[in-house]
């Protein structure tokens, strides 16, 4: 389940128009280096959601939440060696969406390979 949020916490907690996550049960869920660190977020609707990130580069790698939220992890697709293999099927908060986020057809494009 690869989805795109589009709302304000996500913009700016990774200092980009959007965030894509995967979410997963927490029993299929295991981080194969290091250990997090962890920045604790409180939402709009009260909650806190626990965003961990790495603690050499600070990249977010994942996020979770406490009791029933805790059973659901969401792993930030742009950590994982296997991204290529996902594609977002669904998008959230778009209220929040910057107006030219869905069109980047017109803007060139430029590779560094």
């Amino acid at each position: 389940m690869v989805s795109i949020c589009h709302c304000t916490d996500c913009q700016r907690l990774t200092g980009a128009a959007y965030r894509v996550t995967i979410s997963t049960r927490r029993a299929a869920f295991t981080i194969t280096g290091g250990e997090p660190r962890l920045y604790v977020k409180l939402g709009e609707n009260g909650r806190r959601r626990l965003q961990y990130f790495c603690p050499n580069c600070g990249s977010p790698v994942y996020t979770t939440g406490e009791g029933e939220d805790a059973e659901e992890v969401g792993i930030r697709l742009g950590t994982i060696n296997q991204r290529y293999e996902f594609q977002p099927r669904w998008q959230i908060w778009c209220s929040s969406e910057l107006p030219w986020v869905q069109d980047l057809t017109a803007l060139p494009k430029r590779s560094f390979d």
